[in-house]
């Protein structure tokens, strides 16, 4: 989903010799495949999108995965394009990294200042470790080697190539699916996960490869006059959210599902609120268009094209 978009952002923007793979052909958790692709290749510019993700099932299922793939990834990629001589890297992180208590909305400084959601923990500490693997090489070869690696923590996205699956998927494909299921089989009633009371912020998958390709193609200066050399990631967010609840009734209204929403208060509800604070990134030019109502059914109209054609 996440690569995708930004294919689509940087074709928009001109940008057309791009080299892209998918996981049979190279798999990033393996270093000397990681190294050999880089060496024969040389690009000017990494868009470091790839990771393993998934909703709080899939987390709490398979935390070694998580931490480990994600680990591996960021480690090889980033220290294998540094090797051959790669200056610019945008690596993406997740709201997610931000203690589960954060002041709302989370601002960048909130980094490491609490204890993490335990569903996600594994997964958060890995996206941590790849914003100061990118700001630990900018520290020590900047000047040397010219290396400028930036970070963008984007909020929960969703959009056209996402993950429907039904245990392993994030809360919107997870709604759709579920809701589209009920109805499909004439069902008076979807259960979900959790209380429905937990507030999140939602950002359409184009909003925020327009995001990344933004503060890519940004001049150093600006970059640098923003952001500091031990907190350089910035925040990529809608600017509002929305309860899991209100959520739900808004993806049954654009489905058309008339059955009632079950809320399972036996299964675990994670953070309270995820709010981030997109206030840098407003501040250097970029603000999200596609409003929720408009994304959520972009997203149906691609789930129905794509799983139930």
């Amino acid at each position: 989903m996440v690569g995708s978009a930004i294919v689509r952002a940087l074709l928009h923007n001109d940008q057309k010799n791009l080299i892209t793979l998918n996981r049979s052909e190279l798999n990033l958790t393996e270093q000397a495949e990681v190294r050999a692709f880089l060496e024969s290749e040389k690009p000017d510019q990494i868009y470091l999108a790839a990771a393993k993700v998934g909703g709080i099932h899939a987390n709490n299922t398979y935390p070694a995965e998580f931490i480990y793939s994600n680990l591996m990834i960021e480690a090889n990629v980033i220290h294998e394009a540094w090797k051959v001589g790669v200056k610019k890297i945008l690596f993406l992180g997740s709201s997610c990294i931000y203690p589960k208590l954060a002041p709302q909305p989370m601002n960048e400084s909130a980094l490491l200042t609490g204890t993490l959601e335990p569903t996600n923990e594994p997964y958060a500490i890995a996206k941590i470790a790849g914003i100061k693997l990118c700001e630990s090489y900018n520290r020590q070869y900047r000047h040397s080697h010219g290396t400028d690696y930036r970070s963008v923590m984007p909020t929960n996205l969703y959009g056209p190539g996402d993950n429907y699956h039904p245990e392993n998927s994030h809360v919107i494909p997870a709604l759709i699916r579920r809701i589209h299921d009920a109805m499909k089989n004439d069902s008076h009633t979807v259960t979900i996960w959790g209380s429905g009371n937990p507030r999140r912020e939602f950002l359409y998958v184009d909003d925020m490869a327009a995001a990344c390709v933004h503060v890519m193609n940004m001049e150093y200066a600006t970059f640098a006059a923003h952001t500091h050399p031990m907190e350089s990631h910035i925040n990529v967010g809608y600017g509002e959210d929305i309860t899991i609840r209100e959520l739900a009734e808004t993806i049954a209204n654009i489905i058309g599902f008339k059955g009632e929403i079950i809320f399972d208060t036996s299964k675990p509800d994670g953070a309270p609120r995820k709010l981030m604070d997109s206030t840098r990134l407003n501040a250097l030019g970029w603000k999200a268009n596609v409003t929720l109502e408009h994304g959520l059914s972009f997203a149906y109209n691609d789930f129905l094209n794509t799983y139930t054609s």
